[in-house]
């Protein structure tokens, strides 16, 4: 938990520099789709920051807040309950003078050589198969038309030796008749609000579906190794990621090298036309309405 005070001291930090439309003056530790991650306390290069702490979009009241408050709690016991480990997380909020409020996603800072990814790189072959079996068999156990889970690689790290799950801040829950149980505003509010009707009718219910079906799910984690330039061990994910999925799947097909080649290139076309989207927005609220844009958007994404 960051104190009370000083949670409000980073939120005015973050508001001087959405302001500006620079994130200079913050630890950023990395940018969500919905969220930016900041370190905190924030000490330079000499200390290295104690939590990590994801600001979430602003909620339009407490009432909201306790909503998704309860829908992550829900998520969390989900994923415990299907053997998940998540990163010990603790939810935080700022209130606003409108009655609106920010929320913040506390989880300890984890260094970056602790990242899946970063630890995949240097791993020996058995340790890097018995941890690729793992993360798979934990996507298939986890995985159903309740529960939903974005297990590409960048979103697990080890802890104490232990493989634990970071990306807790989109609880993937859904509801009996397939729509998602998190408030679509959420991730809405990031996007220029002539496109929010059309992205949540056409765009928003394939990206939930797709982290509700194990096929996806593990289709997804061997593509995202092509992001993470971690190629070499497509061969061995393929192999446990197939082997997970016909021990709960019997009929489900094999995924291919080149299916999940083509996955990654569709994805990393589309959120690319989404940050566009970000952007231009950006530039319209500032330049031309002459009004602060509410998100720090990333320089650059090595896709």
């Amino acid at each position: 938990m960051i104190p009370a005070h000083e949670l409000v001291a980073l939120e005015a930090r973050v508001e001087a520099c959405l302001a500006r439309g620079s994130d200079d003056g913050l630890c950023v530790l990395g940018h969500g789709e919905m969220s930016l991650v900041l370190g905190w306390p924030d000490g330079g290069a000499a200390l290295a920051p104690e939590v990590a702490a994801k600001r979430l979009p602003v909620f339009a009241s407490v009432a909201a807040f306790e909503r998704y408050a309860g829908t992550l709690r829900r998520y969390l016991a989900a994923l415990e309950a299907a053997g998940v480990t998540p990163l010990p997380t603790q939810l935080q909020r700022v209130d606003r003078a409108d009655g609106s409020c920010v929320g913040y996603c506390v989880q300890p800072a984890l260094a970056a050589d602790a990242l899946l990814p970063r630890v995949l790189a240097r791993a020996t072959p058995a340790e890097g198969l018995r941890l690729l079996r793992e993360v798979a068999e934990l996507a298939c156990a986890t995985v159903t038309a309740a529960v939903g889970l974005d297990a590409q690689l960048s979103n697990w790290a080890l802890r104490d030796g232990q493989l634990c799950y970071l990306d807790v801040t989109t609880p993937l829950l859904a509801h009996p008749d397939g729509s998602t149980e998190l408030d679509p505003a959420l991730f809405l509010a990031a996007y220029p609000a002539p496109l929010r009707a059309p992205i949540r009718r056409f765009v928003l219910p394939g990206i939930v579906r797709r982290y509700h079906q194990r096929r996806s799910v593990l289709r997804d984690i061997c593509a995202n190794l092509v992001k993470e330039r971690l190629q070499g061990w497509q061969p061995a994910l393929l192999s446990v990621a197939n082997a997970a999925l016909a021990a709960v799947e019997p009929a489900a097909a094999p995924i291919t090298a080149a299916e999940a080649t083509r996955d990654y290139a569709r994805d990393a076309r589309m959120w690319a036309v989404m940050l566009w989207l970000r952007r231009a927005d950006r530039f319209w609220q500032r330049a031309i309405r002459r009004k602060s844009y509410p998100f720090l958007l990333p320089r650059a994404i090595a896709r």
